[in-house]
């Protein structure tokens, strides 16, 4: 991964806590593995990622909803595959 803000990361680790187990599991993989491999437009994606309630992020990521945005759809494939 490029130079991103270490304080900024730590946020983005805070703010990836949600309130669905599923989903919680799921995203703890990904920081144990992946996240760490992605480049700073990549974490800009996940940044807006968080940005959708828990129900309908845990949609998307189980593969029962889609987005339009293939930037956010590349990390959501990332996080189909854990």
């Amino acid at each position: 991964m490029t130079a991103y803000d270490p304080i900024e990361l730590k946020r983005i680790r805070w703010r990836s806590r949600r309130g669905l187990l599923e989903l919680d599991l799921v995203l703890e993989k990904f920081f144990a593995g992946p996240f760490d491999q992605l480049v700073p437009a990549q974490i800009d994606a996940y940044r807006r990622l968080l940005d959708l309630p828990d129900t309908d992020f845990l949609d998307v990521v189980n593969g029962k909803a889609d987005l339009d945005d293939p930037e956010l759809m590349a990390i959501v494939s990332i996080l189909r595959s854990l």
